[in-house]
Formats: structure tokens, C-alpha cells, sequence
């Protein structure tokens, strides 16, 4: 078993394409449409067939709440992780990415948090080497 697909809620899907493939670098991998009803999934460059982000539309009451009361604590909805966090940071915030928290160490990593334009705060962590 493993995992293929995880989504993130997102408050507009085209916005958070253009964030997530110009700002962070992930690339498209599907996108088509039944009615209104977008499935959207961006991957890795660096592993075309690894796991799928779904950037799902959130149009679900139940799931705003969680969203918002997760952005409200600070709470990243997703982490993603590098084997290089200071050079992420430098080239995302060049990109125009707000960050709510430059890389900072902590117990066992180095992490950065921004915000994704859509609702989310996004951790960005690189493991200590020991």
C-alpha cells in the first residue's frame, strides 16, 4: 500500500495552480472537468509519477471551517520537504511568496511557513542531518 493522492482545499483553483507551479515549481499534472466540478492535481518535478497534490475547490461549509480555523492557529494544512530550506525560502520569496515564518530551526529540522494565497499556510521542513 502506499500513498497516491492527497488534496489540499483551495478558495480558488486557478489562483492556486499559478501559486502552486510559478511560486513553489510543482507542475500539472491533471486537469479536466465534469459540470463544475475541476479535478486538478499538481506533482513534483522531481517525481512526475510520485504523489499528487489535488488542489481541491473548497466549496464545502464544513470544510471552510476547518480551513480558516486552521490558518486562524497557524496550523500548516500541508508540509512539504526539502533537502534545502534556506534556498527554497530565497527562491520562493523571490517568486513573490509571503512567508509567515523564515527558516527557523527547531528540534530535529529546519522549517519555513507561507502563505499559499488560497487559504493555507504551507510548511516547507528540511530533516537535521546527524
Amino acid at each position: 500500500m502506499k500513498i497516491k493522492l492527497t488534496s489540499v482545499y483551495v478558495d480558488d483553483q486557478e489562483k492556486a495552480l499559478r501559486f502552486y507551479s510559478d511560486v513553489l515549481g510543482f507542475t500539472k499534472k491533471a486537469d479536466f472537468s465534469n459540470g463544475p466540478y475541476r479535478w486538478l492535481t499538481v506533482v513534483s518535478p522531481d517525481e512526475a509519477d510520485g504523489t499528487e497534490l489535488q488542489l481541491a475547490l473548497n466549496d464545502n461549509p464544513a470544510a471552510k471551517t476547518y480551513q480558516q480555523a486552521l490558518f486562524k492557529q497557524g496550523q500548516p494544512a500541508v508540509m512539504f520537504f526539502t533537502d534545502d530550506v534556506k534556498g527554497d525560502y530565497e527562491r520562493i520569496k523571490a517568486r513573490g511568496a509571503e512567508f509567515k515564518m523564515p527558516p527557523t530551526e527547531v528540534t530535529g529540522s529546519t522549517i519555513a511557513q507561507l502563505n499559499d494565497t488560497c487559504g493555507n499556510l504551507i510548511q516547507i521542513t528540511q530533516l537535521a542531518r546527524w
